[in-house]
């Protein structure tokens, strides 16, 4: 499918990258909040990789829950994908054009 929209896209020493979804490796999106933030986590971590980064360099973080009783589990897992200096991060509820619980967009330092 062709998107109408560029997945990365660096400008200088900044590499933007599109909200990413929980999806499964199979394209579905697990339930719960666990399974799809650790999915969406290792969605970007490869997306970094490709461009020779790591969550290290990721400096700003949004996120989107579409339930605030998610927070907490939610919150505890992002802490255990990174470590000081800890990028700066917004978190709103949402509600998403899927049926998911969370999308995240990160920007990362080059």
């Amino acid at each position: 499918m062709n998107l109408p929209f560029s997945k990365t896209r660096r400008i200088g020493n900044t590499l933007y990258l599109s909200g990413e979804i929980g999806f499964g490796a199979d394209g579905t999106v697990p339930a719960g909040i666990e399974a799809q933030t650790r999915n969406i986590f290792d969605r970007i971590k490869a997306t970094l990789e490709a461009e020779e980064l790591s969550l290290a360099n990721v400096v700003s973080a949004t996120c989107y829950l579409t339930d605030v009783s998610d927070f907490a589990e939610f919150n505890r897992v992002y802490a255990e994908y990174f470590s000081d200096p800890l990028p700066v991060r917004t978190t709103v509820q949402s509600g998403l054009m899927i049926d998911a619980k969370v999308e995240i967009t990160v920007i990362a330092e080059v």
